[in-house]
Parts: C-alpha cells; structure tokens; sequence
C-alpha cells in the first residue's frame, strides 16, 4: 500500500511512466477504507450514485448536497487515494459562478482532492474558470451519463471517424482548457488508444480498452452487487451480492427459528443481581393492582 496520499503531479508521472491508475468509485466511508487498503490511486464519487445507492433511473436527480455528503463519507475512509468527486447535472451547467461556487463546496465540506465534469463545448469554459479559482479538474467525453437523452441511449460514442474526430478534439480541447486527466466512457478502443497517445494528461478508460492511462469501474459492478444486466465492459471480480442474500436468508431463517441470539450473543448478569431483579419485581409494591 502506498504510504502517502496521491497527487496530481504523481499522476501525471504515472502516465510518463507507464504505470497505469487505478480507480474505482465508492460511495461511503467503509467502502473507501477497503479501496484505500487495496491500493486504490483514485476514488471516484460517482453521480452514479444516483442508481447504484439511491435507486433513481438515472444519474439527473442526485442533488449537490446529497453529493458532497457521499464525497465527505469517502473522504473520512480514504488516508491514501485521491478523492475525486463528481459534479451532478445541473451543478455547473449555469454559469461559471455557480459551477466555481458549487466546486468550492465539494472541496471545502465534501473534502475532494478534485472534481470531474461531463461533455466538451460549453463545459470548456468551465473547467478553465474552474481551474482559475484553483479547482483541479477532471473531464469526461463519449458516453457521458448526464446528456444521455440527447445521445439517444446509453451507446458507445465515436464509432464513426467523424464522431472519432469530434471525441479526439473535445479531449485536446479539455487540456487545453486545464484538466488534469479526462474520463473516456465507451469509445472505441482504437480510438481512445489515439486520444492516449495525443494527449499529455492521463486518460482513464471504462469501456475503451486497455490503452488508457488507467481504468475505473463502479463499485457494485466489481463487487457483483448490482441488479439486473451489467454493460459487456465490466467485469465482476467477484459475486457478493449472492453471498449477501444467502446470508440474510440465514439471518431470517434463525430469527423465525428461535435459533438466534444465542447465548453467547447475549449480556450476561451477575447471578445475585438478577435474583435480587427478580424479588423486587415479585414484591407487593411492583405488582399490578386490580381496580375495585
């Protein structure tokens, strides 16, 4: 494990080397220490949240608020990881004030090291007004999760050598603008692979090959704990939720038994405090009078 806190300069010196970054989203503060155990270089707190611990549809309700309370749980778990926080829909897409006034309070209460926000064009603007205030930021281009009514579905984006072009220009865009890495979701891997080579800043790469700087994938879809079907670039590193429901399966089975607690899950008392517990509760004055 590493025994100092990442930096955006050791990223960056990652990407020079060779070695590639680690990340993973996580949610709250036991799921960041077991991150941070792991060796983790980044968490991400994931707008993804929004369905993954709020059971919304998608990414679009999750407020502020809600946000930097989850950033500031991570943030209490993680001694070694950068905590990189995600800016929800709505939360920086107003102007250049509000985006720096919002960014300000996940650094300040949400404790993040950085944030990450979605999409090229007028997002652009942003960053650099971000990074002017003193804000690192992340970018995030080809399927991004907050525009996705106007992708038309959750779809690989840059399948075309005209969108390829486009997605290409958007990540140079991004560096020029001052981000310090940039999150590429489902774009193909010759593509993403041009993208990493072009650019001097990281890349980290979910559904977009091995190329990348680095990878991220959410916590559930690792851990086996998401519901229903899982995009074809995840892989399940192991099947906890199956654990999970047999265990409790368990649980309820005993508690309908009678099987537990058992005694040794129990307060013991001393035996000559209980047998005076039990006269007074049998005296005269403790029992229950019947009206006349």
């Amino acid at each position: 494990m590493s025994a100092h806190k990442r930096s955006l300069p050791e990223l960056a010196g990652m990407k020079m080397r060779g070695e590639k970054i680690a990340t993973v989203t996580a949610y709250d503060a036991p799921s960041a220490r077991i991150a941070d155990a792991a060796d983790i270089d980044v968490i991400l707190v994931g707008d993804s949240a929004a369905m993954a611990v709020l059971g919304h549809e998608s990414t679009a309700p999750i407020t502020v608020d809600e946000m930097i309370m989850l950033t500031a749980a991570v943030a209490r778990g993680t001694r070694h990881a950068l905590v990189l926080a995600d800016m929800p829909f709505g939360s920086y897409q107003v102007s250049d004030a509000r985006a720096i006034e919002n960014a300000v309070r996940f650094v300040k209460e949400g404790r993040a090291d950085a944030v990450k926000v979605e999409g090229g064009g007028e997002t652009l603007a942003r960053v650099a007004a971000l990074v002017g205030a003193g804000i690192p930021v992340v970018g995030h281009i080809g399927l991004t999760p907050q525009s996705v009514t106007m992708l038309g579905g959750y779809k690989p984006q840059g399948r075309t050598a005209a969108e390829a072009r486009r997605l290409h220009a958007e990540a140079v865009a991004l560096q020029e603008a001052g981000c310090f890495a940039v999150v590429l979701e489902a774009i193909p891997a010759p593509v993403a692979a041009q993208i990493t080579r072009t650019l001097q800043i990281a890349t980290i790469g979910i559904g977009s090959g091995a190329s990348c700087d680095g990878q991220v994938l959410v916590w559930h879809d690792v851990l086996g704990l998401t519901h229903g079907r899982v995009p074809r670039f995840v892989k399940q590193y192991a099947e906890l939720g199956a654990g999970a429901l047999t265990a409790l399966e368990s649980y309820v089975a005993e508690v309908r038994g009678g099987r537990f607690p058992e005694p040794r899950h129990t307060y013991p008392m001393a035996e000559n405090e209980t047998d005076l517990f039990a006269a007074e509760m049998a005296a005269p004055s403790n029992s229950v009078k019947k009206s006349g």
